[in-house]
């Protein structure tokens, strides 16, 4: 098998190149590509290694048929079009961890720029001025500060306020009681903390829930004389807004790092001696960059070489130390979602619910993974490209409930999935194990015990359970030429249903199959392919 290509279009540090070429993937490094230009190219690739100049949009990826990875050397996603990669089956990955340090110390900084207006005094200064009586700054010791988003950079800002000793209240929907207290914030509400806050920092994403989270009406309800600081990401506040309020002198100043329109090469803010502006600098230091392209090139590896996923913005993450582990589990899982897809797209009905169930050692795994995999097998015989990134979205998206369950009892099997589909005639559910060193088997269908390797080319019958049947099948398939690979038997009762499921060398021609299903006895005949 050759060696996973990658592309680097965004000028990424040397060091991200070494690893790619270490790990065995071969790495092209072209950075400053025009669109046109990279969507003439990004064909040969597997993965794509950007930072934030390089646009993934949905063209981008239409003309990448072999890509399964876009990796973002940096926390934001804006320049990646996550839905339509998430609907291609391409893993978004970021690095939030890389410039968490360095982006939280940036908001240190402006907030001590702020506090003691240090730009216009050196301006003024260099300007052979010495106007000491002019810039009168305030404390940050006993401020209270206010942290919009109390994630992996708002606790670092955190810890960090708390060492300049001011009080930190922190309004985050996800902020349990217990996380507020290993970093030393008070939980608050939204109201409660623009009532209450000196100094408001905003570290939170941008969603349709975050847009604009500090409103015209949120910023004319903060104190006089309090300050904003946004090192996390344009649109999170009101410019407009905020303009009005500094203007007014409702609020003290503003410092920001990031703006809703950038490039920002004109604002009414710049007009502003109490704001201070920076260019986006929050991941600008050398470590940082050092630190986001050494990742972003690990995980990407990762994925490519041995299908771990981490920081995925659009799939369940694998460590390393799992994927070796799940690989056979999630082999399973889209064998058994296949399996049970098939039959019911061979009938036509739609599909409700989609259930997988965790018995014995798969209870001790991680199942998002699992899940997903078996979502893709469900789906794929209804809608065809369909892959374990992008099957989750699409169950969502055509109103299919998914749900997963956990037993932990001990079953007649050390390790057991169990995959069910709902729809509003029935129910039916197939169930596996792993045998050897990790081989899926088949030992349930629609609560019938069959033991049955899966095969690339297969043939489900259902029949009535009468004497002769099998001879009379066996002698059909033989007069046509077909050579059967295995044959595996279930029923639920003696003369009740049975189940046959027969391994072919090849998939079974129309006129055979036809000839199958007009046999004495013959419920069903689907034939399988996984």
């Amino acid at each position: 098998m050759s060696a996973p290509k990658v592309l680097i279009s965004d000028k990424l540090s040397p060091a991200s190149i070494a690893i790619f070429k270490a790990r065995g993937i071969e790495v092209y490094f072209k950075p400053g590509l025009k669109p046109a230009e990279l969507r003439e190219i990004i064909g040969q690739y597997d993965g794509l290694a950007v930072r934030s100049a390089t646009k993934v949009t949905r063209e981008v990826l239409d003309a990448a048929p072999r890509l399964k990875v876009v990796g973002r050397a940096g926390i934001g996603v804006d320049n990646v079009d996550v839905s339509s990669a998430t609907a291609r089956g391409v893993v978004v990955m970021n690095t939030p961890y890389g410039n968490a340090i360095t982006t939280a110390e940036h908001a240190i900084a402006m907030m001590f720029a702020l506090a003691r207006q240090i730009p216009e005094a050196s301006t003024s200064t260099k300007a052979g001025k010495w106007e000491k009586n002019r810039f009168m700054g305030v404390e940050l010791t006993g401020k209270t500060l206010g942290l919009i988003g109390a994630g992996n950079i708002g606790s670092i800002v955190a810890s960090r306020a708390n060492g300049l000793q001011m009080k930190v209240i922190a309004f985050d929907p996800f902020l349990s009681e217990k996380r507020a207290l290993e970093i030393g914030v008070e939980k608050v509400d939204l109201d409660a903390l623009v009532a209450r806050a000196d100094i408001v920092t905003i570290h939170a994403p941008y969603t349709e829930q975050t847009k604009n989270i500090l409103s015209r009406e949120r910023i004319f309800a903060l104190k006089k004389g309090a300050r904003i600081i946004n090192c996390a990401r344009g649109g999170l506040l009101d410019e407009a807004a905020l303009y009005d309020a500094l203007k007014e002198g409702h609020l003290a100043g503003a410092a920001l790092d990031v703006f809703e329109t950038e490039p920002a090469t004109d604002s009414p803010l710049f007009t502003l001696e109490n704001v201070v502006c920076t260019p986006h600098l929050g991941a600008a230091t050398a470590e940082a960059q050092e630190n986001v392209a050494l990742q972003v090139a690990e995980q990407m590896s990762d994925f490519l070489l041995s299908g771990a996923v981490s920081n995925a913005i659009n799939m369940p993450s694998v460590t390393a130390e799992e994927a070796p582990r799940l690989r056979p589990y999630m082999e399973l899982a889209r064998q058994l979602g296949a399996l049970a897809g098939q039959l019911t797209a061979n009938v036509g009905d739609e599909v409700k619910a989609i259930r997988v169930e965790y018995e014995g050692a798969a209870a001790e795994l991680n199942q998002k993974p699992l899940t997903a995999a078996a979502l893709a097998g469900v789906l794929a015989p209804m809608m065809g490209a369909v892959n374990m990134v992008n099957a989750p979205a699409l169950a969502k998206e055509r109103g299919i409930e998914v749900a997963e369950t956990v037993l932990e009892r001990s079953g007649d099997y050390a390790t057991l999935l169990r995959v069910t589909l709902v729809t509003d005639e029935w129910t039916r559910s197939v169930a596996g194990t792993l045998v050897g060193t990790g081989k899926p088997r088949l030992v349930e269908v629609k609560g019938i015990a069959v033991e049955a390797d899966f095969a690339p080319h297969m043939l489900y019958v259902t029949n009535q359970d009468r004497p002769g049947f099998i001879g009379r099948f066996g002698t059909t398939l033989a007069e046509a030429g077909i050579n059967i690979a295995t044959f595996h038997l279930g029923r639920d009762r003696p003369g009740g249903d049975a189940i046959c499921l027969v391994g072919l060398d090849a998939p079974l021609p129309e006129a055979v199959l036809a000839t199958v299903r007009g046999l004495p006895l013959v419920v069903r005949a689907v034939p399988l392919a996984f």
